[in-house]
């Protein structure tokens, strides 16, 4: 029983104890095997690897010995052109040496061939001073032979012949500058026309004429009343605000608008157009578009002056003068629109300095700011052309185009050759037909004076003005006058107008003198 009881009660103990066995001995087991499975994948995994890992390794050989290739061959290119340049340069130097060895044999050639000149010239000059020295002894002889049989000194027989020959010689002398100075002036006439016609040919210009009044056309003799306004208040403050007179007449559908300043003018013609289409007239409104109106003016003042230079093709000024380029344009010079008037001498100058071979570009710009001076913002008492070239010189122009400008009317004294050329574009803009108005009695006065002038001379009997001042002929008395006095006289005529009076062109002087034989049949 005891037996049966410690067998029953050992049997749950002993399977416990196998069961925990057994439970150990498979997870004892099992971890073998998980090991040993364990170690053949990583054994697997390092063989992949090393697979791998020898593919990338041939890869990278191989892209390493691409790599390497490729330099070599950049190298060998970067080797190959070196040597072609070194090559290049090597037969350069070699051309070189060849052409200064020639040169070197050449000059030794011409060293020999002067050292042979220089000898003869010597052996020469040698045989010339013994030839020389003898003329002088025979000279010495002749002389003292001559005053032997005269019986008058060298001294004293110089002096008799220069004192007969001084008159001969002084009037053969003013015959042959005569013919001398019509033959220059004949070639120098024929290649400035040459010149001035071309430039004048290659310059399109305009025939525009000026004056101090406006007319402003409106649709109806109504609107006239309204522009007058009450007591006439409308009208008194458009005169006050822009500065220009206001005529109010007659005239159908018209409006005069009167001033010397065309700005004004112009202010205030745009200001009644913008009044009279706005319908609204009163003096506060009117206050109002003049001043508005003047506004534009001056933005359309720049832009006209960029826009002229832009189309001329000068840089560089300074805005300034810009403005004061565009302001030409609503300034006149004798009828002649002044921003025209530029415009052209530029051209001309430009075309002129061309022919010449000077600068045209430095000519185009002198031609352009010639008449800066004649649109001052103030009213100094200057000339225009020193003002202009004072205006120049404040705004940092070159010295040459400075100097043009002040030259022009000969206030100072020209030290270029643009400054010539200015002067003359500027008499040809202005002499044109139809550029210009002379004033009648200026062109009166002109010819008065020639006449006059001519007239002073002794032996002159009459005087003619004629061609427009171009030509003068002058009359002397035969008895009074010989034919090497009357070359001598239009001489003097000539060189006295060049020097006294103001004339354009050139002046020909004429000298008639005649023998007049006069008899009567009975």
């Amino acid at each position: 029983m005891d037996t049966a009881i410690i067998t029953e009660a050992i049997s749950p103990v002993l399977c416990a104890i196998i069961a925990a066995v057994s439970f150990i001995a498979g997870g004892f087991l099992t971890f073998l095997i998980y090991r040993v499975l364990l170690k053949k994948k990583q054994v697997n995994m390092i063989k992949e690897a090393e697979l791998e890992a020898e593919v990338i390794k041939k890869e990278k050989i191989l892209q390493a010995k691409e790599k390497f290739y490729q330099l070599k061959s950049e190298h060998e290119k970067l080797i190959n052109e070196k040597n072609n340049k070194i090559n290049q340069i090597e037969n350069r130097i070699k051309q070189r040496e060849s052409a200064l060895s020639q040169r070197i044999s050449e000059t030794q050639k011409e060293k020999l061939e002067v050292e042979a000149i220089r000898d003869n010239l010597k052996a020469q000059l040698e045989l010339v001073e013994k030839k020389a020295e003898e003329m002088g002894r025979l000279h010495t002889q002749q002389v003292d032979k001559l005053e032997a049989i005269s019986g008058l000194s060298g001294e004293e027989a110089k002096t008799q012949l220069v004192e007969s020959m001084k008159e001969e010689a002084k009037t053969e002398a003013m015959s042959y500058i005569n013919e001398i100075m019509g033959e220059a002036k004949m070639t120098a006439t024929k290649e400035a026309k040459r010149i001035v016609i071309q430039s004048i040919q290659r310059v399109a210009a305009e025939s525009t004429i000026e004056n101090s009044v406006t007319v402003f056309h409106i649709d109806g003799d109504d609107i006239k009343g309204r522009i007058i306004g009450r007591e006439g208040r409308n009208i008194r403050a458009l005169e006050a605000a822009t500065g220009v007179e206001i005529i109010v007449d007659d005239t159908p559908e018209a409006i005069i608008l009167s001033a010397f300043d065309p700005v004004r003018r112009e202010i205030a013609r745009l200001s009644l157009h913008q009044l009279v289409t706005d319908g609204r007239i009163h003096p506060a409104r009117i206050e109002e578009v003049v001043l508005k109106t003047q506004k534009q003016i001056e933005e359309e003042i720049v832009e006209i002056g960029k826009r002229t230079t832009i189309d001329l093709g000068i840089h560089g000024l300074h805005p300034e003068l810009i403005r004061i380029i565009g302001k030409m344009k609503y300034r006149s010079s004798y009828g002649q629109n002044l921003l025209q008037h530029s415009r052209e001498v530029a051209n001309l100058s430009s075309i002129m300095a061309t022919e010449l071979g000077l600068n045209p570009k430095m000519a185009k710009r002198a031609g352009l700011l010639h008449d800066i001076g004649k649109v001052p913002d103030d009213e100094p008492e200057l000339p225009h052309a020193i003002l202009g070239m004072k205006l120049a010189e404040r705004y940092k122009e070159k010295p040459e185009i400075i100097n043009a400008i002040g030259a022009h009317h000969d206030e100072v004294e020209m030290t270029t050759m643009i400054a010539p050329i200015v002067q003359v574009c500027d008499a040809i803009s202005g002499a044109r037909p139809g550029a210009r108005r002379e004033v009648v009695e200026a062109y009166i006065k002109r010819l008065k004076d020639l006449e006059a002038m001519a007239l002073s001379y002794p032996g002159v009997m009459k005087t003619y003005a004629i061609q427009a001042g171009r030509e003068l002929r002058v009359i002397v008395g035969s008895e009074k006058i010989s034919d090497k006095d009357a070359e001598k006289m239009s001489y003097d005529i000539a060189k006295k107008i060049q020097d006294e009076m103001t004339y354009p062109g050139q002046v020909k002087i004429t000298v008639i003198r005649e023998t007049r034989a006069v008899s009567y049949a009975k």
